[in-house]
């Protein structure tokens, strides 16, 4: 009968130390945690927001505490917005934002927007942003001016976000798309410019030409202005004799026509 007693209480203690090992287990394993780095946790107590936890370990009560893990790395984010331009010409930007949360206001940010704080709030800012810049500027100055319009849209981004605590680090305008019309007309421009370029192009080498000609012309009739001096000087009969002998071949001509041809004193 001690027998059976014995066995009972030793079979009593085996299940009661199971199920305290099953009720303990999981109330140890519930205690703790990590937060892994570019992560800050929020520290909920019965759902309600009490602070933050860091990278690392941390502790917590079973049950009543949770910790909500919100990451802080810099993110980046492709997004398309459609605005219209101070000329009214329609316009889609394709834009690159880098962006995180600010290690500092997670706690509030979890406690006002919650996680899913870039469909709430970066993406809707974005839009905006983008609409009132662009509304600013003509398309084609959207081109010629494109870092200026990225630094504009960036400053009023980043005053929308900065009270949430989401920091805009950086924007990159990778695309501009404009209307077929739009297109046309600017490659027209473009057209129109490079022809007038090479029409002056053209009409500065007719004009240098001319110059050159006219130099050219002015120099002979200098030349001539000066020979005609020297035929003069030095007695024109004699100089144009000279130069009729320099080009005589030696033969004297069989018949002669009047008393213009020159004599030559052959001594």
């Amino acid at each position: 009968m001690n027998e059976e007693m014995s066995t009972k209480k030793i079979v009593s203690l085996i299940v009661g130390g199971f199920i305290g090992l099953f009720i303990v287990l999981p109330l140890l394993w519930s205690s703790w945690g990590t937060v892994g780095a570019g992560e800050r946790g929020v520290r909920l107590k019965m759902n309600a927001v009490v602070g933050t936890v860091d990278e690392g370990f941390y502790t917590k009560i079973p049950y009543i505490e949770s910790v909500k893990v919100m990451d802080v790395k810099i993110q980046k984010d492709e997004v398309e917005a459609g605005a219209a331009s101070k000329d009214l010409q329609t316009v889609n930007s394709k834009l690159a934002i880098n962006y995180n949360l600010s290690p500092d206001y997670v706690d509030n940010i979890y406690k006002t927007v919650g996680k899913d704080y870039k469909t709430r709030l970066v993406d809707p800012a974005v839009q905006e942003s983008v609409k009132a810049v662009t509304a600013k500027y003509t398309a084609e100055e959207l081109i010629t001016k494109r870092e200026l319009v990225r630094d504009e849209i960036k400053g009023l981004l980043s005053d929308k976000m900065l009270p949430y605590g989401i920091i805009i680090s950086q924007i990159n305008i990778t695309n501009f798309d404009f209307s077929q019309s739009f297109n046309q007309a600017i490659e027209a421009k473009v057209t129109a410019e490079q022809s007038a370029l090479a029409a002056k192009n053209k009409l500065e080498q007719v004009k240098f030409e001319a110059e050159q000609r006219i130099t050219t012309a002015k120099g002979e009739a200098e030349a001539i202005r000066i020979q005609a001096g020297a035929i003069q000087n030095q007695g024109g009969a004699e100089y144009v004799n000279l130069k009729w002998v320099e080009k005589w071949n030696g033969q004297l001509p069989s018949t002669t026509l009047g008393a213009n041809t020159p004599m030559v004193n052959l001594k």
